[in-house]
């Protein structure tokens, strides 16, 4: 009785010991953030990133694209299955501060020398020239955790399961990104083989009015060769543009998980619709919402907490091991109750007193490696606000871009009516025609191209800030 009681009395020192010392306490890293954002009015709280990307892109057909994304981008579907794995290591770790329990069953059977003092032995006493031993027990061994350092071990697959989490997030952002990006081009390329199948109409009238007064003795076959050259060149141009129709709906089926093929499409570039009122919040909001710059917060939590584990393993351990069921030297009488039980427990403390400096190597690799973890969050703080003013910029530049290249090409357009006016008319030579038509034809690629850049910048805008996670 008086042996249970001491038995009771160690696994009550033990269990009051547990978890005395808590976790490592940790100041959350400065970040030095800007009040508001570069090239912004004022500090408003409002954000596009606070909505969801089904809001924030109107368009069905590219909703339709970034559901299949969703559901079937490979590199998302990679991320899941990660945060699966997580997920098993986090509900193992649950478990650590539980006792290791195993069964076991073991036979033996020994035949010494004859000429042995053991063989001897057994044949004098036993009347026996072999030994058999017969052991079935229950082992126990647990860990008292008093230095906290199970508590670290949980919070460190914890954190390395929210990282996996936070780097799906982010890329779900960017596919959602890369597709309605993907996407836009399409859209801009669709209106370029317009622009340049319009303009090949023109380099044709203007081919056969130039061929008739050539035939007439009005220009010299110079200008047919010219007005010809013309028309190639357009006809080059759509070739090209359809090979790059192509090629972004080949990009845009492998982003959804498809095989490559054709992307149906209904709407125009101008008549895509994303949010008219463009604000980007406060920078604070932006770090919270960001799962990029969250995921490396967290690592600096796990950083924090294998410092914990490296410390603990410098102070002494409370080990506790016990096993214990049915022993005996013959098979026949293994299970008799209660001559054949056994049972012992051992319970003692462990301190590492010269480990060749190991564990002081440990600790301060644990302490740099949070420190390097700080420094990146801090980095990852200053890109994602980088990011955003890139695109805050860009945005407001592409405004204006875009209302100077609509007024160039309402000029050169007008331009190329007065110069076919004036060429019918003698006025004017078929190389002012020609130049005419192939400025008019650029100017109205190039608006086409800044407008895809402009929604190009608030889709950057929104990844940027977040990409509607909160």
């Amino acid at each position: 009785m008086k042996k249970v009681k001491n038995i009771i009395i160690t696994f009550a020192v033990a269990l009051g010991s547990v978890s005395c010392v808590s976790k490592l306490a940790f100041k959350e890293p400065e970040t030095h953030l800007p009040e508001q954002f570069q090239y912004t009015a004022t500090a408003d709280t409002a954000s596009i990133a606070n909505l969801q990307w089904r809001e924030f892109f109107s368009d069905p057909v590219l909703q339709k694209l970034i559901e299949k994304g969703i559901q079937h981008n490979y590199d998302l579907q990679i991320a899941l299955q990660q945060v699966a794995s997580s997920q098993e290591r986090l509900m193992q770790a649950r478990y650590l501060q539980y006792p290791d329990i195993g069964f076991g069953v073991a036979a033996q059977i020994s035949k010494p020398s004859k000429n042995s003092m053991n063989g001897q032995s057994l044949n004098l006493f036993l009347g026996q020239n072999h030994v058999e031993d017969y052991n079935a027990a229950f082992n126990l061994s647990w860990e008292a955790d008093i230095w906290g350092k199970i508590k670290n071990q949980q919070e460190v697959s914890r954190m390395q399961y929210l990282q996996t989490y936070e780097a799906t997030k982010a890329i779900q952002t960017q596919v959602v990104a890369a597709i309605a990006q993907g996407y836009y081009n399409l859209l801009m390329l669709d209106k370029q083989l317009q622009i340049a199948q319009s303009n090949l109409e023109l380099s044709r009238n203007t081919l056969s009015i130039t061929e008739k007064m050539w035939q007439s003795g009005d220009t010299t076959s110079l200008g047919v060769q010219q007005a010809t050259a013309q028309k190639q060149s357009t006809e080059f141009l759509i070739a090209q543009l359809e090979q790059n129709i192509a090629i972004q709906e080949n990009a845009l089926s492998i982003l959804v998980g498809e095989n490559p093929g054709k992307v149906n499409r209904t709407l125009e570039m101008s008549d895509t619709s994303l949010p008219q009122h463009i604000s980007a919040g406060l920078p604070a909001a932006m770090v919270s919402r960001r799962p990029d710059v969250r995921r490396q917060e967290l690592a600096v939590l796990e950083s924090n907490a294998m410092v914990g584990i490296a410390q603990a393993n410098m102070y002494p351990a409370l080990r506790i091991t016990a096993n214990g069921g049915v022993n005996s030297f013959k098979f026949d009488n293994w299970f008799q109750m209660p001559a054949s039980l056994f049972g012992s427990v051992l319970g003692g403390l462990t301190q590492p007193i010269f480990q060749k400096r190991q564990l002081k190597t440990d600790l301060n690799v644990a302490k740099i490696q949070r420190e390097r973890n700080v420094l990146a969050f801090r980095q990852s703080v200053l890109n994602a606000v980088g990011e955003v003013s890139d695109a805050l910029v860009s945005n407001e530049s592409l405004k204006i871009q875009e209302k100077k290249a609509s007024e160039q090409v309402t000029t050169l357009k007008d331009g190329i009516k007065s110069a076919e006016m004036l060429y019918k008319g003698g006025m004017a030579n078929y190389l002012e025609v020609i130049t005419a038509q192939g400025n008019s034809l650029q100017a109205e690629l190039n608006l086409a191209s800044v407008k895809r850049q402009r929604l190009s910048s608030i889709v950057d805008l929104y990844r940027a800030l977040g990409g509607g996670w909160k």
